[in-house]
């Protein structure tokens, strides 16, 4: 797994996003699993499903992204959408915001624990780059980001949602590498 900085313009890659019940992949578990394939800067097809995680969701994360219990029971578990998520991404660039210390952390783990390897792909955060291009602003949040490039935050904190959102961030971003 190589993490790239990105500085170079992307128009091919798969932006993904995780909901989860926590923040560490030592003791939580993905909820939510979004991700768009992107061809020649445009959307091609999607990828969306919850996750049954196997346990509890906490309030504290319920209340984040709006995910409950009630929502996953009968969703399939992560071995089954681990490997329906490999698939779509194949070989590409995956890239989303702030993956390398947060998403990517889960997404190992568990490809440790059920396809028993690593997942090898480059990498691409979109947080990295807005440190690199937007090093004046106070927050690289992807509301932060939403907020500065004038990007509605409407449906944040479900997976797709943010998708669509750090895909709209990503395309003001590489306009301003362009400059």
């Amino acid at each position: 797994m190589g993490y790239n900085s990105c500085m170079e313009i992307l128009t091919d890659y798969v932006l993904f996003d995780l909901e989860t019940t926590g923040l560490y992949p030592e003791t939580d578990e993905v909820i939510e699993i979004a991700a768009l394939r992107v061809a020649g800067g445009e959307v091609v097809s999607e990828f969306s499903t919850l996750v049954d995680p196997g346990i509890h969701i906490p309030y504290v994360a319920s209340r984040v992204n709006g995910i409950t219990d009630d929502m996953v029971k009968g969703a399939p578990p992560m071995d089954r959408v681990l490997r329906e998520f490999v698939d779509f991404v194949g070989d590409s660039v995956l890239m989303g915001h702030n993956i390398v210390r947060f998403d990517m952390r889960f997404i190992q783990k568990d490809a440790c624990k059920y396809l028993g390897c690593k997942i090898g792909n480059e990498l691409a955060d979109t947080l990295m780059i807005a440190r690199s291009l937007l090093p004046e602003l106070p927050s690289r949040s992807l509301a932060s980001l939403a907020q500065h490039y004038n990007v509605s935050y409407a449906g944040a904190h479900r997976a797709l949602a943010d998708c669509y959102i750090n895909k709209k961030v990503y395309d003001c971003m590489m306009r301003d590498m362009r400059r």
